[in-house]
């Protein structure tokens, strides 16, 4: 279980250093600066610059920072691996993984410069034979988390829109089973609407509720319903703090079990309840109320 929170992944466009500025202070768990689908042809070069200069004068805090390159069969991958070096970042996020050799390739790339050393790897799952795969794209050497690429997906499987998502479930499920057996983070699709509250909390909770750690968002105004979702409410961490004591109270008597709320709690639900006050109080210093 990922205690780290991840509950709202931003995308931020590498070439915009108004958005680069700005993202320093959102509350966000997480950053994908974006030197791929947001970032135009002609400026492929400026962006990879403004970005790297705005990571290395810092001021990102404890926010988990990924860079999303461009993809290994565009002529721009290299380039983007070289100059991101410089900046040290936390995890590169590659897009359109088909299988665990490509995982291998970027590694031994990256393996080539100075800056790397500590970096994982994050891997785009947005074709279905990266879908196929993802149990090898997983356990991949460096893999530290996925991102499922809903909109491509989509697409590739020729799919129509539908808002509970019915034909891309197969594949998120498939998705969240790989990652949760290989232990990394695994992060949900983009919702389109970005001004559509009620269609991202539905989505949100659909997420949440299938085991994603949070939810990928493209716009500022959408952080603010993932942050809730995806972290533990009043409720369960009420109940995991009672499942705990009682606990803790029947194993002093000898017993094995206890009952809470009508229900037996058992060492797996201790395991549980002290995985949601870990994330309930890292959330808490991450927004600076611990």
């Amino acid at each position: 279980m990922t205690l780290r929170p991840y509950r709202s992944v931003l995308y931020i466009p590498g070439s915009r250093a108004r958005a680069l500025e700005k993202a320093r202070s959102m509350p966000v768990d997480s950053i994908i600066f974006d030197l791929e689908d947001a970032v135009a042809l002609e400026e492929k070069a400026s962006a990879r610059a403004t970005l790297v200069g705005h990571l290395l004068d810092g001021g990102y805090g404890v926010r988990s920072q990924i860079i999303r390159i461009n993809g290994l069969d565009t002529p721009w991958v290299v380039e983007d691996v070289v100059a991101i070096a410089e900046a040290r970042p936390e995890a590169v996020l590659l897009p359109k993984v088909d299988n665990a050799q490509m995982i291998s390739q970027l590694s031994a790339e990256m393996d080539r410069y100075d800056g790397f050393e500590n970096t994982q790897i994050w891997a785009m799952m947005e074709t279905p034979r990266g879908i196929l795969n993802a149990a090898e794209i997983a356990d991949a050497p460096r893999m530290g988390g996925m991102v499922m690429g809903t909109n491509d997906l989509a697409k590739d499987l020729n799919t129509r829109f539908d808002p509970t998502r019915a034909p891309l479930l197969a594949a998120l499920s498939h998705c969240v089973l790989a990652a949760k057996a290989a232990g990394i983070v695994i992060v949900d699709g983009v919702y389109n609407a970005f001004k559509d509250d009620a269609g991202l909390q539905i989505e949100a909770a659909q997420g949440r509720d299938m085991g994603f750690d949070g939810k990928t968002l493209i716009h500022p105004a959408q952080v603010a319903i993932a942050n809730e979702v995806f972290a533990p409410s009043d409720a369960e961490i009420d109940l995991s703090e009672r499942q705990i004591a009682a606990f803790e109270a029947a194993t002093a008597e000898g017993l094995g079990v206890a009952v809470v709320d009508g229900k037996i709690v058992e060492n797996l639900h201790i395991e549980t309840a002290r995985a949601t006050l870990a994330k309930a109080a890292m959330i808490a210093k991450l927004e600076g109320t611990a």
